[in-house]
């Protein structure tokens, strides 16, 4: 899943979309998780849980590099995005908990609760704002920017250059 999100969002250039699409397999797996009784239907909802993360963590790196023109902004953010995912390692040594076991509620609720509202969420802000952005440069409200800049100095704009659009 992974390869196939990482190769179609390339294709389409629309990396937002599919982190809406995958965030949602993530969330009915947790969500199947939590609710389904059936040994059955909780391992299906494992596999879909992971079908809905593990796509994102590749996908998100390469919308934010995708979105950051310039060696070192582009290095720096791509650090504190990849910085920030790692540190679900840290909560989720506790909130997958001993005591929880077989069901894992609390570990499962906090990730069903972090694709709702992050990656889910944050993916469809994300993908409006830049669709806004996009058209505002398109139609030339950004092109003041440039104004009395010689092409040196325009270039070195990078990602703030009125010509550049964002990867949806």
């Amino acid at each position: 899943m992974t390869v196939t999100v990482g190769y179609l969002a390339d294709r389409t250039r629309q990396r937002g979309l599919f982190n809406i699409f995958i965030s949602l397999l993530g969330i009915i797996g947790f969500s199947i998780l939590l609710g389904a009784k059936s040994a059955h239907l909780r391992y299906a909802g494992t596999f879909l849980g992971a079908m809905g993360i593990y796509p994102a963590v590749a996908n998100t790196i390469s919308w934010v590099a995708n979105n950051t023109e310039g060696v070192y902004k582009r290095g720096i953010t791509i650090g504190m995005v990849a910085g920030c995912g790692n540190l679900q390692g840290i909560v989720s040594s506790n909130i997958y908990r001993t005591a929880d076991k077989p069901r894992f509620y609390p570990g499962h609720g906090t990730v069903l609760a972090y694709l709702v509202l992050f990656l889910f969420g944050g993916s469809v802000l994300q993908y409006i704002l830049l669709r806004i952005e996009n058209g505002k440069r398109i139609r030339g409200e950004r092109d003041n920017w440039i104004d009395g800049l010689d092409e040196t100095a325009i270039d070195k704009l990078g990602d703030r250059r009125p010509d550049f659009l964002y990867t949806l």
